[in-house]
């Protein structure tokens, strides 16, 4: 399949339906402009698109719980690491190159603003008893914390979970090695977790995915720790990447919404996802009695 993106159209890729390209090619792709209906045009779907304007179509209170982790604008920076022509001494890194269709690379203030309405867009779609979860990291600029507060503002954050993550390298003398990202609970009034999920603390250990051609993909574990603690039957990932929030959700038996630019990521986390209906990526996460009976 090749999905071509045009801007000013959304672009369904549909992975509950039939895949039979010759026969049924209108039930594999679908081009809507303005006619996108909740839940049959969105539910067990990744949709190509820009993630505010399509948010934007979506009713209030209509999805139960938001994992999502966006571009980091990490290319805009005081350091000289990634910004310059070459990567400087994050050459071989994927991200130097930006993701497909987004090049991470955006005026802070505007980045800022921009993720800011997003999240507003997320609270407003999540039910009373929902929540998002909202991955970034936080980094030194200028010599001092960049603690994302002026992409929070006044949303109401009950929790900060500490992702640590493996390895890494520290280029400058003037702070300790950064080994962590941060996760936003950012709750409706009456969002709880399942039964003893509450046991977790909240500094998590998770190593990072090395066999993702996404540039900075969410781990498996991850995501599954954040779905499986939550009642949550409708899951949306807005910065979908290579679906993995898409793979866990429907291994758990969950619904799941995801929005992706990229025409190249949609179409691989299509792929991910039939993949992922012989051989789950989740399966090795539970003893198999166990997952037998999740699935």
């Amino acid at each position: 399949m090749t999905i071509e993106f045009v801007e000013g159209a959304v672009f369904f890729v549909a992975c509950n339906k039939q895949d039979d390209m010759t026969s049924n090619h209108s039930k594999s792709i679908h081009i809507v402009m303005s006619t996108m209906k909740f839940p049959d045009d969105f539910l067990n779907t990744i949709i190509c698109g820009d993630s505010l304007s399509v948010m934007q179509q979506m009713p209030d209170n209509c999805v139960d719980l938001i994992v999502t982790s966006p571009p980091y604008n990490l290319k805009n920076s005081t350091g000289n690491g990634m910004k310059n022509g070459n990567g400087g001494k994050w050459a071989g890194a994927a991200l130097v190159n930006g993701y497909s269709h987004h090049d991470d690379n955006m005026p802070h203030d505007e980045y800022a603003e921009w993720q800011y309405k997003c999240l507003k867009e997320m609270f407003r779609l999540i039910k009373n008893d929902g929540a998002i979860f909202y991955n970034h990291k936080w980094r030194v600029q200028g010599g001092l914390i960049q603690d994302r507060m002026d992409i929070i503002r006044d949303i109401p954050v009950r929790q900060v979970i500490i992702w640590r993550r493996k390895g890494g390298i520290n280029f400058n003398p003037g702070y300790f090695l950064p080994t962590y990202e941060v996760i936003y609970l950012i709750p409706k009034p009456d969002f709880k977790l399942v039964p003893k999920a509450n046991a977790h603390g909240d500094v998590w250990e998770f190593t990072q995915e090395m066999n993702n051609d996404h540039p900075a993909p969410f781990p498996v574990a991850l995501i599954d720790r954040i779905i499986s603690s939550t009642h949550a039957q409708i899951i949306m990932d807005p910065f979908s990447g290579s679906g993995t929030t898409a793979v866990v959700a429907s291994g758990l038996g969950r619904n799941f919404i995801g929005i992706e630019l990229s025409p190249e990521y949609c179409e691989k986390s299509k792929e991910r996802i039939e993949r992922n209906k012989k051989h789950s990526e989740i399966a090795k996460l539970y003893p198999a009695t166990l997952f037998q009976g999740i699935a």
